[in-house]
């Protein structure tokens, strides 16, 4: 019995010699990087977060290209703008594919744009951005709804009557109704259940995903499976959103057909049409996905810039007043903003760029994986490997950014003071995966942006204080919550406080 138990013992621990042999030799296919421990790889060392900063303090040690084991499972890190042109840019359709990971293969599949790949993928997207661009995504039609949503906004500002509030809510209602009225055909009032439970389910999903329980799932999803937590109550808002979407669905295909309504009823149309057509993935469960896609990538990003567009001008008085004196001088008070104003504007459109980089809202961008072995940088990629690049360090790359870690608008002016694009602003990533709704949220920003500091002076409330560089590591990076007073800017008489604006 004793040299059964001994064997079985001996047995065991040759496996675990020889599965961590076959693991510290299968790092030398990859780029170096810090040594993993076995199981839980780079996570320890992570802190279980793919945090921006983290990667790049590794990259200064370890070189622009180099690699992290999430577990098991080793993640290629891009650092810097270079490294990260090569590969989603000089190699763009080598890293075109979407890793899956155990979490998201529970919660998506391969349904949808964000998690898809391959065929899938191909028809997904394209057909999403085709029918975008026909709704109006680019064009006049929509330019109207998006002055008329921050107009609703300057309304809700204006009500406050200079008071101190947060401006967190309408904001996220605000972006929120820009990409509802284009899929769904209407917007939401503030208190409608399917816009507060959308809202509770997107807030939900991106602090989970940077969470440890995150992390295990994908570590040991045939454990998290079976125990009890809080990573189910993902799958619980999952399951509130998809009913909901579900519901519009059903109340679509009662009404009168007409192709170009809004998306959900082109994708219904585009069913019909590929009803025969044994290669299209057109279906009922790939339009609830796309639809949860557009909503997420939709909403939350460019909420998000907003929020913090408007604690920078607080943070940074002689800035908003600089937007303000252009404005005051290039548009006359009554005349409606357009995005092509933007080109008559270009302090103003600087700012707005330089919000955009400072703040990274994506940190770092979503996974890729590579559809086909090629070299990066002289380092060579296997198929099937993930990528990460990591585009906060693109945006604060010093070889590209006179002052990275100042919010500096001057990055985006030339001497005469005429806007110019900077190759290394990347805030929407790159190559084949690059943001579908890209020009939408810049004219979403645009015109809320210049609609607000036309007519209101931003202050912090007496007593209120931060830093313009704390947040919330989520999905994004969210800024603190803070509160603001919104001074019209004409015919004010009221007070909220100190005038410094810090």
């Amino acid at each position: 019995m004793f040299s059964l138990v001994s064997g079985l013992a001996l047995l065991a621990a040759s496996l675990l010699l020889l599965k961590m042999l076959s693991f510290y030799l299968a790092r030398n296919q990859f780029p170096p990087g810090p040594c993993p421990l076995p199981i839980l790889g780079n996570l320890l060392q992570l802190n279980f977060q793919l945090h921006p900063e983290k990667l790049s303090q590794m990259a200064r040690k370890h070189g622009s290209i180099f690699t992290v084991w999430v577990g098991s499972t080793p993640v290629v890190v891009l650092n810097g703008f270079q490294a990260v042109k090569d590969a989603l840019i000089t190699h763009s359709e080598d890293f075109a594919d979407r890793p899956i990971t155990p979490l998201f293969e529970d919660l998506f599949g391969d349904k949808g744009i964000i998690s898809s790949s391959g065929h899938t993928w191909l028809q997904q997207r394209r057909f999403g951005l085709t029918t975008l661009r026909s709704l109006g995504m680019g064009k006049k039609a929509l330019e109207q709804q998006l002055q008329e949503e921050a107009q609703n906004l300057v309304e809700i500002f204006r009500r406050e009557n200079g008071k101190s509030f947060d401006p967190h809510i309408p904001i996220v209602w605000a972006a929120s109704n820009v990409i509802c009225a284009l899929v769904f055909g209407r917007r939401f009032s503030h208190g409608d259940p399917f816009f507060q439970e959308m809202m509770k389910a997107i807030g939900f999903g991106l602090a989970f995903i940077t969470t440890i329980w995150r992390r295990l799932y994908d570590l040991f999803p045939w454990l998290l499976r079976q125990l009890p937590g809080p990573h189910h109550k993902i799958f619980q808002y999952q399951k509130i959103v998809k009913n909901l979407i579900f519901q519009e669905i059903q109340s679509h295909k009662q009404r009168v057909p007409k192709d170009t309504d809004d998306f959900i009823s082109c994708y219904l149309a585009q069913i019909t049409k590929k009803k025969d057509d044994p290669l299209s993935t057109f279906n009922e469960e790939n339009l609830i996905q796309v639809t949860i896609d557009l909503l997420l990538g939709g909403t939350e990003t460019t909420a998000t810039t907003l929020r913090w567009a408007l604690l920078y001008m607080i943070h940074h008085r002689d800035v908003q007043e600089k937007v303000q004196e252009e404005l005051d001088t290039v548009l006359s008070p009554s005349q409606v903003i357009s995005f092509d104003d933007r080109k008559h504007l270009p302090y103003t459109n600087a700012v707005l760029h330089e919000v955009q980089r400072f703040c990274s809202v994506i940190s770092v961008g979503a996974v890729r994986k590579c559809v086909t072995a090629t070299t990066v940088q002289g380092f060579s990629i296997h198929k099937g490997t993930i990528i990460l690049p990591n585009l906060a360090s693109v945006l604060f790359d010093p070889k590209h950014w006179e002052t990275p870690w100042q919010f500096n608008p001057e990055h985006f002016l030339d001497p005469k003071g005429n806007f110019v694009i900077n190759e290394a602003f990347l805030p929407f990533s790159a190559g084949p995966r690059v943001c579908l709704g890209e020009l939408l949220a810049k004219a979403e920003l645009f015109l809320v942006f210049t609609n607000l500091l036309r007519e209101f002076q931003l202050r912090f409330p007496e007593g209120a204080s931060g830093n313009e560089r704390d947040y919330i590591f989520w999905g994004t990076l969210q800024p603190q919550p803070y509160k603001i007073c919104a001074r019209p800017r004409r015919g004010w008489s009221g007070g909220c406080g100190r005038e410094d604006g810090l």
